[in-house]
């Protein structure tokens, strides 16, 4: 079975065009409601923070149980093995888990089942989302669509 790489195409939602990260957030509660860890390869250690925030204010009713890798050296490697959504910032290494969500402009590394793209609603910032779909398409993985 051939990796599979979903593009979200942020367009007509207001609240996603204006704050793209939400729908990491909405991502990120499908996963933990379908019982899929999940890891988040955030572009900078200030998004994976942002993010941090982000997962635990951006709905009362949801609960993502997360954490950013190698953030707290104290409960990192137990603590990170049973948390469903793991945020991990570049120059973080962490064991690679079924499903990824991938906010950098280069591929996630390898051993994913599964990746999902942000692509922004901005037509200028576009190109990196279209670089990687063509990349993945040369890697041969199944491509989808998702116009949001």
């Amino acid at each position: 079975m051939a990796v599979r790489a979903d593009f979200y195409m942020i367009a007509g939602k207001a609240q996603f065009v204006e704050q793209p990260l939400l729908l990491v957030c909405q991502l990120a509660v499908k996963a933990v409601s379908a019982n899929q860890p999940c890891l988040i390869f955030c572009e900078s250690a200030e998004q994976a923070d942002f993010l941090d925030d982000l997962l635990w204010d951006f709905d009362g009713d949801a609960f993502v149980p997360h954490q950013i890798v190698g953030a707290d050296e104290d409960v990192a490697d137990e603590y990170e093995e049973i948390t469903p959504v793991l945020l991990v910032p570049p120059g973080v290494e962490t064991p690679m888990r079924g499903l990824v969500i991938n906010l950098r402009a280069e591929l996630p590394p390898n051993g994913y089942d599964r990746v999902l793209e942000i692509v922004p609603a901005d037509e200028s910032a576009r190109a990196p989302a279209r670089t990687r779909w063509l990349e993945y398409k040369k890697l041969g993985f199944e491509l989808k669509r998702n116009d949001m």
